[in-house]
């Protein structure tokens, strides 16, 4: 894929003043210091043989924890305004834990970069389950004691990190951890981190706490075909990946048929889970085409879907694909973002892209330039829809462990050896900061 001449010819139309331009990362992802903190539901998934496609471990990662300053540096010469990264349970559950997000977030601070953290990205303690109710009302105190810690400095949060993937990929499949094959049975792990999201709000509003969101996962699902049995398919396939996590936070409701589905006493349940947020945070990455089961295991962005789902995921012909077999479809976003404003009318806060991003090799990167130049044009059309967007955030500052694909998949703008850990600017390190200049 050639880059867009428009990058050169016709520059990214401004947004407006006070617009947040930023990158995210993960801690687990990217931190390492395995010794220096408890262990996480990760740690013991990827030990298991075979988990892990390359073999490897987050033990060491890109050695983050010891080579933040270094970090902090590059965002400084990137130019963002806020860096997103998550706060590890497992390392503020150790002794001098919090210490680490101390210094980082003094870091961030000095070196101009606002700091936003995400209190959950999927790295579970070791003995705790999501399955259990009890797991929310731990996240809340693990919340109140971070906010507590860093709350003098830290403006903006964000709960959890896609619950969707979390759900769908732990609980329901099996291909992360903590390993579950539920299928439908893993929807009280849905509830609960809904629930957690929500006593998290509480948390943080009662530590002072103003700026709160979440980070939620969505892309458009488009029908295979305009037959009953395919739309009937994609809709069941939107209800699960989008409205179940969707409804529930600026509704204060699930969709139809699915409340009965859940534990607990779920009406109560759903006035916290429906506490106010200040934003909603949005990853986008595709749109998904999805048509009617067709009886059969089908291979799906290196996941294996089995044939008992009431629906297939098909592929989306005649667009690119980055490194992951993913499509590039840029305008899939607007498409996103005018829905949401369409279907969520004022219960909609402002939207925050909270990820955006592709994997391909190479420090040349040219097709990361060219992906992202289209998805920033493709948010700003829907700001010119009228769609209340405040900011952006790429995924992902550095090249990191990729979860179960391990160091085979590169998002970042900066590559990372992960021999020497030497960090090296990609092309579109410098991209990204030529554009931050022209919107200044």
């Amino acid at each position: 894929m050639a880059t867009d001449p428009r990058t050169a010819t016709n520059p990214i139309s401004r947004f407006p003043a006070g617009f947040l331009w930023g990158v995210s990362t993960s801690a687990h992802q990217i931190e390492g210091a395995a010794d220096k903190r408890e262990p996480s539901v990760w740690d013991a998934f990827t030990v298991e043989p075979g988990r892990v496609k390359d073999g490897s471990t987050a033990e060491v990662a890109c050695d983050h924890y010891h080579r933040y300053r270094e970090d902090v540096a590059l965002l400084a010469g990137l130019g963002v305004d806020a860096y997103r990264f998550s706060i590890s349970w497992p390392r503020v559950n150790s002794p001098d834990g919090l210490d680490f997000y101390d210094r980082l977030v003094d870091e961030l601070c000095a070196a101009g970069v606002r700091p936003v953290p995400t209190l959950f990205h999927w790295d579970l303690p070791l003995g705790l389950d999501w399955l259990e109710r009890d797991t929310a009302s731990r996240f809340a105190d693990h919340v109140s004691l971070v906010a507590d810690r860093l709350g003098d400095r830290v403006k903006k949060w964000i709960t959890l990190n896609e619950p969707a993937e979390h759900t769908l990929l732990g609980h329901a499949l099996g291909a992360h951890a903590p390993g579950r094959q539920l299928l439908f049975d893993a929807l009280p792990a849905a509830h609960h981190q809904l629930l957690a999201h929500g006593r998290a709000v509480q948390a943080l509003r009662a530590a002072g706490a103003a700026d709160i969101g979440i980070a939620n996962s969505h892309g458009p699902v488009w029908p295979a075909s305009r037959e009953p049995a395919d739309v009937e398919a994609a809709e069941f396939y939107d209800l699960l990946l989008n409205r179940l996590f969707s409804d529930p936070v600026l509704l204060g409701e699930y969709p139809q048929g699915i409340g009965e589905l859940m534990p607990g006493d779920v009406s109560a349940d759903l006035k916290v889970i429906g506490e106010a947020v200040d934003f909603y945070g949005v990853n986008y990455y595709a749109p998904t085409r999805v048509g009617a089961p067709q009886g059969e295991e089908i291979e799906f962005g290196g996941l294996t879907l089995p044939a008992e789902l009431p629906f297939t995921v098909r592929e989306i012909e005649g667009r690119p694909v980055t490194d992951f077999g993913w499509p590039v479809v840029p305008e899939g976003l607007t498409e996103l973002l005018t829905g949401f404003r369409d279907r969520f009318g004022d219960r909609l806060p402002p939207i925050v892209i909270t990820e955006n991003g592709c994997s391909y090799p190479g420090i040349d990167d040219q097709d990361r330039i060219a992906y992202l130049d289209g998805h920033i044009r493709a948010l700003h059309d829907a700001v010119e829809a009228g769609v209340d967007v405040r900011g952006y955030f790429v995924w992902s500052l550095l090249d990191n462990f990729e979860w179960a694909e391990g160091y085979e998949r590169r998002f970042g703008l900066v590559h990372v050896d992960f021999e020497t850990l030497e960090r090296t600017p990609k092309a579109s390190y410098g991209w990204f900061r030529d554009v931050l200049r022209a919107q200044r």
